[in-house]
């Protein structure tokens, strides 16, 4: 034993195997010379029952005074019963951002997601995520970092939130399989950027303008079919996309679906809903209702003919997911309630159909009317003198 100095470090020349030197006034620190004459500053202790090993630094890399220090930190870890090399092993075995992505796309997401989710999580998890983050072992990020990478993101604020949340998904997986434990997401209290909720409803005029064309397509039939459909019943896209002949029950006046954003459903249709249903011709050996250019599948770009539908119309800032806002819209206006509207959408939740109560705009504008005239009147009346008034 001897003080490790710069100087007794320097002397110590290495042999045909390694050895230790150990601090004789700090009680754990060490040396440990390599046959190479590459030298390793130390802490040794007893933690759990065995004797454990970290290494403080190089020599070289490290003076033996910084050495020292460390050493004290490790040791007084260990004092108050904590055990660095656990947390060492621990850090060691910690999965990178990019290697927990993976697992978290190929275990999680795959079984507990819809196709469409899926790839959004895909698409953040290796667009953004890893890029910025990915070389981060998880047990590592803290909340600077989330904060960080959804700024980074604010010209885009949409993508930004929605990463934001991958990433909270993300963590609290990593807590319920034990990869982190600290009990702390560090994406909580990332404040998320403002978004504007865009809301577009197709006016009477417009829908007699989208009438017209829809009626004058005859060269895109598949895609005039799904939006007359995606019209009259409220669907989503993809519900009528992919809907197959085995799920319409035109006797019911019903769409059985076996799985929707919300799960398995159905969707009551209106006698002109079903009235296109019965002229769409079905195609031997295809199921679904409309069909695409491969045999056997489904019409797979709904996006290009609608951007050229949309525009002959003049409507050229509407999107398809707002023919089912309209539905609602129009819903409101001939007087149906929210429950029923939540019903008619497959809404799982009031408050997603209570985004719509502010369009029931007519029965509001008549109480306003009723009572301006009540106070209009009022102050066109004569004054009572104040004798009469007693």
């Amino acid at each position: 034993m001897a003080k490790i100095t710069k100087r007794s470090v320097d002397g110590a020349a290495p042999g045909e195997q390694e050895y230790f030197i150990w601090d004789e006034e700090l009680k754990g620190f060490g040396l440990r010379v390599y046959p190479s004459g590459r030298k390793m500053y130390l802490a040794q202790f007893r933690a759990g029952g065995r004797v454990r090993r970290v290494n403080v630094g190089l020599h070289g890399a490290i003076t033996a005074e910084d050495a020292r220090t460390e050493a004290i930190k490790h040791l007084s870890v260990v004092r108050l019963g904590g055990d660095p090399a656990a947390e060492r092993d621990r850090r060691k075995a910690s999965p990178t951002m990019k290697e927990f992505g993976k697992r978290f796309l190929e275990k999680h997401v795959a079984s507990h997601c819809k196709p469409t989710t899926q790839a959004e999580y895909k698409r953040s998890v290796e667009l953004f995520i890893n890029p910025k983050i990915g070389s981060h072992r998880i047990i590592d990020v803290t909340r600077g970092d989330i904060v960080e990478l959804h700024q980074s993101m604010k010209a885009t604020p949409y993508q930004a939130n929605r990463t934001l949340g991958v990433l909270s998904i993300m963590f609290t997986v990593a807590h319920t399989w034990g990869v982190r434990i600290d009990g702390v997401n560090p994406c909580w209290k990332v404040k998320r950027y403002k978004e504007e909720k865009r809301e577009r409803y197709l006016t009477a005029e417009e829908l007699a303008r989208l009438g017209r064309v829809l009626r004058e397509s005859n060269a895109e039939r598949e895609a005039v079919n799904c939006i007359q459909l995606l019209l009259l019943t409220g669907c989503r896209l993809s519900e009528i996309q992919k809907l197959k002949w085995a799920y319409v029950d035109l006797d019911a006046g019903v769409l059985r679906l076996p799985d929707s954003k919300s799960g398995a459903k159905l969707v009551s249709i209106g006698q002109a809903a079903a009235d296109v249903f019965k002229a769409i011709p079905r195609i031997e050996g295809n199921p679904y209702v409309i069909t695409g250019q491969v045999k056997g599948q489904h019409l797979t770009d709904m996006q290009r003919p609608w951007r050229r539908l949309r525009k002959r119309a003049g409507l050229p800032d509407v999107r398809i997911h707002d023919l089912r806002h309209s539905f609602a819209s129009d819903a409101l206006q001939l007087g149906e309630d929210l429950t029923m509207i939540g019903r008619l959408l497959g809404h799982t939740q009031v408050q997603t159909t209570a985004r719509y109560a502010h369009l029931k705009t007519g029965p509001v504008r008549a109480a306003a009317d009723k009572v301006a005239n009540a106070i209009a009147t009022a102050l066109l009346q004569s004054p009572q003198k104040p004798e009469q008034a007693a």
